[in-house]
């Protein structure tokens, strides 16, 4: 099962959103922290009201795979970053150009349990990651 898979049943477990926004903090939490020097302007993703930053890097083990890292200085947008990057960890750029996040946040209930500031923050995290990736495969 992978992480994504794991944490839509997470959220299925859980009843109220009280209970899922707690999650999300969690999975911020647990998500490993970018060094300060990776907290850089060029690391730093705009459109957020938080602070946000992002670090794509080629997998070491080859095969044209990106791995996402990020980080915020909010509790829940952390945990927003955690499920974005685990959504597009470990994709060719391919493969993160047809991966829409619309639909993954939907089946999640995000698309409706967020402020408007929240979900322009999370397009721009997408669409960070989609230049990235396009920029990486060019």
């Amino acid at each position: 099962m992978t992480q994504l898979a794991t944490i839509r049943d997470d959220f299925a477990l859980l009843d109220d959103w009280e209970d899922r926004y707690r999650y999300i903090i969690e999975l911020g939490r647990d998500m490993p922290s970018l060094a300060e020097a990776e907290k850089t302007a060029a690391n730093k993703v705009e459109g957020c009201a938080s602070q946000v930053w992002l670090v794509t890097e080629s997998d070491p083990a080859g095969g044209g795979r990106l791995r996402f890292r990020g980080d915020s200085d909010a509790h829940i947008v952390r945990g927003l970053v955690a499920i974005i990057t685990t959504a597009y960890d470990g994709l060719t750029p391919a493969e993160v150009a047809g991966l829409e996040a619309e639909p993954l946040l939907a089946s999640l209930g995000l698309d409706a349990h967020l402020s408007s500031q929240r979900a322009n923050g999370l397009r721009a995290m997408v669409r960070r990651i989609k230049q990235e990736a396009a920029r990486r495969a060019a």
